[in-house]
């Protein structure tokens, strides 16, 4: 299974990049992780629902029809952090090829988008700026990986 982070828009912070970048290269120990970034940077729309379906309309040239999509969404499920490892778990033993995590654009998904989606998950209740969710959904894969192989990282 390869697993692939989808996400709209540039990361602004350098602190947040590295962040990301070290949490993959520790993820790359179990499994195949590629970042894939969306530039969003030459939609200059006003309205939210036009942005929203010209980034729709990206993301969706980016997967295929046998991928397992995942939406990190607000409305999407909320799992403890072990519950999240035995979810990965259950789709890796799906024999699923590619799984793709999408983090949004500012102001979500399109209905396109949301239609495609296998699943929605959400990290919280609260709200993230979608820069944050990056940093925050990284640590939670490693975690989940760490949990799955019974490594001392997790702690309950």
């Amino acid at each position: 299974m390869k697993l692939t982070l989808l996400l709209v828009g540039k990361t602004a912070s350098s602190d947040i990049k590295a962040i990301c970048d070290d949490y993959r290269k520790r993820i790359n120990h179990y499994m195949k992780m590629e970042e894939v970034i969306i530039d969003n940077s030459g939609i200059k729309l006003s309205y939210k629902q036009k942005v929203k379906e010209k980034e729709g309309e990206l993301i969706m040239k980016k997967i295929s029809s046998t991928d397992f999509v995942i939406l990190l969404d607000d409305k999407g499920k909320e799992f403890s952090s072990v519950q999240f490892a035995q979810y990965l778990e259950n789709i890796s033993n799906q024999s699923v090829k590619n799984v793709f995590f999408i983090v949004g654009g500012a102001y979500g998904f399109s209905d396109t988008v949301y239609k495609r989606a296998n699943a929605k998950l959400s990290l919280s209740k609260m709200t993230f700026s979608h820069q944050i969710v990056r940093a925050i959904f990284s640590e939670q894969l490693y975690r989940a990986f760490t949990i799955i192989r019974k490594e001392p990282y997790h702690h309950e």
